[in-house]
């Protein structure tokens, strides 16, 4: 557990910038005497908890600074578990600065990135792994992905992981009193049983596991590549897909020569867009550095749009399929054949019979014909995208998606502890190696909420929170 100080912090809690209004918060056990020397208006030390009042701020010299209305969230109910203030100032950056000053010229200390948060969490008001969904909600950038934050943010990802560890611990337990009577022979729980037991908890753990890439998908955005042969109409796709001229577009061979990313949200979902140099033989060195470029894209890719300029000819676009259809699989592909506004429907048709001949069953594909220049099926193909994204559900309030790196790898030991004592109960070694794997899963469960955690892994984590925060 992180040491906390007892010393009374204040910062800013709204961006940094000019606006209407401005929050600076305060926290401490001294929160409420030292606002009280800044403070004209009612008696800070005679109000109730969670109530707001009219007042006046006064500056480090007794001259008016501002007109606030102070809250105050009286210890330990409050976001921090001590003594809360937070002051409404009007939104100016000097006010904003000067209200700080005048706090910490009467006893507060400037308070460090997420050192608000941090309190929370030492003081019992939430745990490791809600303390980190604070920062995602703060950083949410889609429906999908604030409603993930928010479940677990509310505990719902704790609540599994509670109940998880309770399990361990009732098995573990069981195991180590066998050991207390090891000369007796005694057994106090089937084999079987405790086998049955693990490899649900272990189910469980991957199946959490397994959620990582839908959920870094959510929380980052779904990797989209969009590749295919030079002058397809890739650029000019993306375009189209984000509404802007992001990338440059020439009838130029080549023109693109480095990858462009840029997201977009498409029904509640972010997703990231890769534009990527086209695929061709190349004598051009920087050129074909951009399209290695692109092969790694395609390969990091979840989903691919083939952009098809069917002009090419049925041949040729065979031939370029052998290059991108080996690295589609396992992958979802969506053949995007383009132009339609210069090609005939024959020649669409024929393109598209030719694609699906190459396509093997290991890829989930679908094809849209679409005009990127003229807009033509464009709504079409972004509801393509949303349902080939099949991303899952986050509509129930228990619902549980790992979007964290940090919290996927400890899942990942755990489950190998796990599988140690599972093969340990199969091949009938000595109990107290089986209690070694059952702790050692406990343990990694364990950081994730912060009930196993070092200053070290905290500083981490907490510091990558904006102050005020």
């Amino acid at each position: 557990m992180t040491t906390i100080n007892n010393d009374t912090i204040v910062a800013i809690s709204t961006p940094h910038g000019m606006g209407g209004i401005a929050v600076v918060r305060v926290s401490g056990d001294d929160a409420i005497s030292i606002v009280a020397k800044r403070w004209k208006g009612a008696p800070i030390s005679e109000m109730k908890s969670h109530t707001a009042h009219l007042g006046r701020l006064l500056d480090t010299s007794g001259e008016l600074l501002d007109e606030v209305v102070l809250t105050l969230f009286r210890g330990p109910h409050s976001f921090t578990g001590e003594d809360v203030i937070e002051i409404a100032c009007h939104g100016s950056m000097w006010i904003q600065q000067q209200v700080v000053n005048t706090l910490i010229d009467a006893g507060c200390r400037s308070a460090t990135g997420g050192e608000f948060t941090q309190r929370a969490f030492g003081n019992g008001k939430l745990d490791l792994s809600q303390a980190e969904a604070i920062a995602d909600v703060i950083a949410s950038s889609s429906r999908a992905s604030h409603r993930v934050a928010m479940n677990q943010m509310r505990g719902a990802f704790s609540r599994r992981l509670t109940s998880l560890r309770a399990q361990l611990l009732q098995f573990v337990s069981l195991i180590e009193l066998e050991l207390d009577f090891s000369e007796e022979e005694v057994n106090f729980a089937d084999r079987g049983k405790l086998i049955d037991l693990a490899t649900g908890i272990k189910s469980v753990i991957y199946s959490l596991a397994d959620s990582y890439s839908a959920g870094n998908a959510i929380k980052n955005g779904l990797p989209v590549a969009i590749v295919g042969q030079t002058n397809a109409g890739k650029s000019t796709l993306l375009n189209a897909l984000l509404g802007d001229d992001r990338a440059l577009v020439s009838d130029i061979k080549g023109t693109t020569r480095d990858v462009i990313e840029d997201t977009i949200t498409l029904g509640g979902t972010l997703f990231r867009f890769i534009d990527t140099a086209g695929i061709r033989e190349s004598g051009d060195v920087i050129e074909n550095m951009g399209i290695e470029r692109s092969f790694k894209k395609l390969d990091e890719a979840q989903l691919v749009l083939w952009v098809v300029d069917p002009s090419e000819g049925a041949d040729e676009i065979a031939t370029f399929s052998q290059q991108i259809l080996p690295r589609c699989e396992g992958k979802k592909l969506l053949v995007v054949v383009n132009k339609i506004d210069t090609t005939d429907q024959a020649t669409q048709t024929e393109v598209a019979r030719v694609i699906e001949q190459q396509i093997s069953g290991n890829v989930e594909a679908q094809t849209i014909y679409v005009s990127a220049r003229d807009g033509q099926n464009m709504e079409a193909l972004n509801q393509a995208i949303i349902k080939m994204a099949a991303l899952p559900s986050v509509a129930d309030d228990e619902a549980v998606i790992v979007t964290n790196a940090r919290h996927y790898e400890a899942l990942v030991r755990a489950g190998e502890a796990i599988t140690r004592s599972i093969d340990g109960l199969y091949s009938g070694i000595s109990g107290d190696f089986v209690s070694q794997d059952i702790r050692e899963c406990m343990h990694y469960l364990g950081e994730i909420t912060g009930e196993i955690s070092t200053d070290d892994i905290l500083g981490e984590i907490f510091s990558h929170f904006c102050i005020g925060k």
